[in-house]
């Protein structure tokens, strides 16, 4: 048995989830309400304050969504509780971001602004010039518009601009030398 499938999902208090026959998970708290469809090959009971998933059979595909059903429950209870947040650094002279309403506006070197719209549920934080935060209680979507803010300006291989992860190590390519 999947040593992750396997563990109970504690329900903290204040947390509501419901789980239809036909697997679709909703998990309703603070931070608002998430919902999924999960495949019919695991089985998702909600029992004393917890919720426990269990496989039909040990076939190869059963086996691999048991454990991934379970984590992406937890992050569920996770998001609706605590919530989740990305940080990005913006590296370069010249390049800041900032906020105009509910949207994010990027001058990252080219010859216009570049402007990316807040989605429900999703906040975007913008510190000081060079730092934002994308927060939000769906895992999934906080991970993804972080990345399409990185990819606005992907960090250069040779000096180091760009948009980046907060804490992620860029390698830097040495530049040319010339003949002598």
């Amino acid at each position: 048995m999947s040593r992750i499938g396997r563990l109970p999902i504690p329900i903290p208090k204040g947390v509501e989830v419901k789980v239809s026959p036909d697997n679709v998970v909703t998990v309703k708290g603070v931070k608002g309400t998430l919902e999924k469809k999960f495949p019919p090959i695991v089985n998702i009971e909600v029992k004393d304050g917890e919720i426990i998933v269990t496989r039909k059979s040990d076939e190869k595909e059963e086996k691999a969504m048991h454990g991934t059903t379970r984590a992406i429950i937890a992050n569920m209870v996770k998001g609706v509780t605590e919530g989740f947040e990305k940080a990005l650094e913006i590296v370069g002279v010249g390049y800041r971001a900032s906020k105009q309403g509910k949207k994010l506006v990027l001058n990252v070197g080219y010859s216009h602004p570049v402007e990316i719209e807040e989605e429900p549920g999703i906040e975007i934080v913008v510190e000081g010039n060079n730092r934002i935060i994308v927060r939000g209680a769906d895992k999934e979507r906080v991970g993804q518009i972080a990345a399409n803010i990185r990819r606005v300006r992907e960090p250069d291989a040779y000096q180091g601009k760009g948009i980046r992860y907060v804490g992620e190590v860029v390698r830097l390519k040495e530049g040319k030398t010339g003949k002598k």
